[in-house]
């Protein structure tokens, strides 16, 4: 009897399965450093493009004014707005007051003592009179303490003394007799150049005053200046207890803080 052919069942596969497709790998099988073919990786076959080194400098830092020129930047800048207040204010007192300059002149010289000790020192006393005008019509003169007046000959000192404190008004006119004493050292010299000088009858003298005044705007006092004059005179003779006749005279005017 042939034997049965044994026919085992075949589950059957569901028609909804497909095949499943092979998943491509996302990385490569084989590792980095080893070759996939016969033309080698092309990772390791080209070297990567040459960059340009770009030299690092440091970042300079921001230039910044020193001290010294601050300090020059901010005292120039006191300097021009005091010399601007300065300019307005002397633009008012000039529009508004009209200053003009005091106007001085020697009037006549006395010769009291002038003689030659037994030491060879000189003793000279003059008597000076002097015409001081204001020509002001709104500023009045406080003449103060500490002036100082002198009379010299080729830049020997002979004599000296001061002014009197007075305050001079608006357009006004003043006469003032000064007395004048020094003493001169080692003046043997001195007193033979005065005794030439003196047979041309023409000596030459200069006369220096140097005056601390304060100037009265309206009821407004100001600060203390300086009058400089200076008076170029030419005598006839220099005798004691005798009158010098004064040839010429001319006078200058400055003043200064």
């Amino acid at each position: 009897m042939a034997d049965h052919q044994r026919i085992h069942p075949v589950p059957d596969v569901p028609e909804t399965v497909e095949a499943v497709q092979p998943v491509k790998p996302t990385a490569p099988l084989v590792e980095r450093g080893s070759s996939r073919s016969e033309n080698g990786d092309p990772e390791r076959q080209y070297p990567p493009p040459l960059r340009r080194a770009i030299p690092y400098e440091p970042l300079k830092p921001p230039r910044r004014r020193s001290c010294w020129k601050k300090c020059l930047c901010w005292t120039l800048a006191l300097v021009v707005i005091q010399l601007l207040i300065l300019g307005i204010l002397a633009a008012i007192i000039y529009f508004v007051f009209q200053p003009k300059i005091p106007k001085y002149s020697v009037d006549s010289m006395r010769i009291t003592q002038f003689n030659l000790g037994n030491d060879n020192s000189l003793s000279a006393t003059f008597n000076v009179n002097i015409t001081a005008r204001n020509p002001n019509k709104k500023i009045g003169i406080y003449y103060e303490g500490g002036s100082r007046l002198s009379v010299w000959y080729t830049g020997t000192k002979l004599c000296e003394g001061s002014l009197p404190k007075f305050y001079q008004g608006h357009r006004n006119t003043t006469l003032l007799s000064l007395t004048l004493a020094g003493q001169t050292q080692d003046a043997a010299g001195l007193l033979q150049s005065l005794q030439a000088q003196q047979q041309t009858g023409s000596i030459p003298l200069n006369l220096r005053a140097r005056v601390p005044v304060r100037l009265k705007l309206g009821k407004l006092k100001l600060m203390k200046w300086k009058f400089l004059v200076r008076c170029r005179l030419m005598v006839d003779s220099l005798a004691a207890d005798n009158v010098i006749r004064i040839r010429d005279s001319s006078c200058k005017f400055r003043f200064r803080l």
